[in-house]
């Protein structure tokens, strides 16, 4: 059906992907700041961060291109239960490659990190965290879900996102807004990760996926589905659902490809 396909933005370049990528950010502030004067982004780790400040902290060329920072409110998709400054940490990865460089002319965004003094009681640390959504996106009680105006993702060559893996049970995590994992089949295998219904209500939802490395996982996410967590995300939001690959990443695959305008 119309509308219900996610979009499909494939870049010759990474540096032509986050040109792209910083616009549809800027758009997706804005619509924030219009809707709750903030901006409330949930980010995942890997190769993310890297893309993210290559796009973000690219020289504004114009006013309106400019992040407001200061109405960020930043979250984590998912976290490994791991003090912030290892090298797993996706808080981490996030400090050291946009945060700690963010200049202080664009303002200062409020992070959410985990509390680390439960790292060893990962119900707890998840617990802890779905308590900080619960404060900022108001109360459990008031709303069934937290509505985020955009999380980014990636995607691991299982067609993992998050810390949602194929076949596990958590995909079918119906109520928890955060949920532990200890068996993660990637280590470290103590993390906490955003569940299925959350990530599926959020206002826009980009994953960002690049290299050669990731063409056929990306021929089964878009061609065949198989259950994979990216395809249950595709499926569940369609046209909120946008992808930003390079050329690479999606060499083969038969799904079309949409023009970024």
């Amino acid at each position: 059906m119309p509308g219900q396909q996610p979009n499909l933005f494939a870049f010759p370049t990474v540096d032509d992907l986050a040109t792209a990528l910083r616009t549809y950010l800027i758009e997706a502030q804005n619509q924030g700041l219009t809707r709750h004067d903030a901006f409330k982004i949930g980010v995942s780790g890997g190769s993310l961060p890297k893309t993210l400040a290559q796009a973000l902290l690219a020289t504004p060329k114009s006013d309106e291109d400019k992040p407001r920072f200061d109405k960020w409110e930043i979250f984590f998709c998912d976290e490994r239960a791991v003090p912030l400054d290892h090298e797993d940490s996706n808080y981490g990865l996030l400090k050291k490659d946009l945060l700690d460089k963010i200049p202080a002319e664009l303002g200062k965004p409020t992070v959410h990190p985990i509390d680390t003094q439960y790292l060893n009681d990962t119900q707890e640390l998840a617990d802890q965290y779905e308590q900080t959504l619960v404060k900022s996106f108001a109360g459990r009680d008031s709303v069934r879900l937290p509505i985020f105006d955009l999380l980014l993702l990636g995607s691991g060559p299982d067609g993992h996102t998050c810390s949602l893996f194929p076949g596990h049970a958590l995909l079918r995590e119906a109520d928890a807004w955060v949920a532990p994992i200890e068996d993660s089949p990637k280590p470290p295998p103590k993390r906490i990760t955003l569940t299925l219904p959350v990530v599926t209500h959020a206002v826009k939802v980009a994953f960002v996926a690049t290299g050669g490395g990731k063409k056929e996982i990306m021929k089964e996410i878009f061609e065949e589905g198989n259950g994979l967590p990216c395809a249950m995300v595709n499926e569940a939001t369609g046209d909120r659902c946008s992808w930003f690959v390079d050329n690479a990443a999606v060499e083969g695959v038969s799904f079309p490809r949409r023009a970024f305008l």
